[in-house]
């Protein structure tokens, strides 16, 4: 038995969350009515997919698809419903959103869960900076005129979101300049991140990539100032971190990419979206090689999805946001299963 989470429907235990559980229900009636407001068709798209997406370090729940007449198939449970969304996108609904099921193996905490609800949205003919507007908006429509709050923290969404770069928040916290880091945008250097780091007294770990060091910096010392006082929007991200993401027109070292935090949490993640079926494909196949040298396996790449960009996707802006911790944004709650009706136990 699970001590932690079996029982977890005992009436003792469930009632501390009602007051999290009828502010989860508020929220999303209020996301329904702003998406509606501005004329957004809400979609449903299915959890089984042909690929469960391939960032590097995201783990999925296989399964298999029997259909009388065919053969065995397998089949993931989507770690976000994006591919879908696009080939939507391609099929010629120019404004959508969906709260999603989504699933993600291996990850538990009080900001994660295996099973989770994830808001996203796209809209066609906008850019990522349309989607910052958007955020804006939305967080103040959630927040319903209170602040958010989470671990000590606070931030009233009322007040302008400061935008910040990724290459100015390293400079500004740790006295990084990250983009001289990158004189190669295809393949950072680990040994000059190395070099920055050092006076800061953080160091790679054998085995690590520039990416790797880049995280260890960033959480250490980046993001728990991120989203305090007003929510924060973080700008800009080196090419090499934004697969799906298009570049800067005007800087093409750095990718359309954006992440909103509030309290130091991350809460969305946004791009500007990359069309070009074959610069997408060669994305897809370095990052499946980054995952079979780091965990020895692959997930497939989705070939209809690739199709649907080559057959024509309008340039167009997508955003992820994580609905359940907006709740615990907007409630306070401490942790994720605390606004989640049940556990996967």
């Amino acid at each position: 038995m699970n001590s932690t989470r079996d029982g977890w429907w005992r009436p003792d235990r469930f009632e501390r969350k009602r007051g999290f559980l009828a502010a989860r229900g508020r929220i999303a009636v209020a996301v329904r009515a702003f998406f509606a407001a501005r004329g957004f068709a809400e979609v449903e798209t299915p959890a089984l997919q042909a690929s469960p997406g391939l960032e590097p370090h995201l783990m999925a729940f296989e399964t298999s698809l029997d259909e009388p007449g065919h053969a065995r198939r397998s089949r993931f449970l989507h770690t976000s419903p994006e591919f879908a969304m696009k080939k939507l996108l391609a099929a010629g609904v120019p404004k959508l959103f969906q709260l999603a099921r989504v699933f993600r193996n291996g990850e538990r905490s009080a900001t994660h869960h295996p099973e989770f609800t994830m808001l996203e949205w796209y809209r066609a003919d906008a850019s990522y900076r349309d989607l910052m507007d958007d955020c804006e908006a939305l967080l103040r429509a959630a927040a319903d005129g209170a602040d958010f709050r989470w671990r000590g923290g606070s931030a009233d969404p009322s007040l302008p979101f400061e935008r910040v770069t990724v290459a100015a928040a390293f400079e500004r916290w740790c006295g990084i300049d990250i983009l001289a880091t990158t004189p190669d945008s295809a393949a950072p250097s680990l040994a000059l991140l190395a070099d920055a780091a050092r006076p800061l007294g953080i160091v790679p770990h054998s085995g690590d990539e520039w990416e790797d060091l880049f995280f260890r910096i960033f959480l250490a010392r980046i993001e728990p100032m991120l989203g305090q006082g007003a929510p924060t929007i973080l700008l800009d991200y080196p090419i090499s971190m934004a697969a799906l993401a298009r570049p800067k027109p005007e800087d093409p070292r750095l990718a359309e990419r954006f992440e909103l935090y509030v309290c130091g949490l991350e809460l969305a993640n946004a791009f500007g979206e990359l069309t070009d079926a074959r610069e997408q494909r060669r994305r897809f196949e370095e990052d499946q090689a980054k995952k079979r040298a780091r965990y020895g396996f692959v997930y497939p790449i989705d070939e209809d999805f690739l199709a649907a960009l080559a057959h024509g996707l309008p340039p167009a802006a997508g955003i992820a946001l994580g609905f359940d911790r907006l709740v615990m944004l907007a409630t306070g709650a401490e942790h994720i299963e605390d606004v989640l009706w049940a556990p996967v136990t």
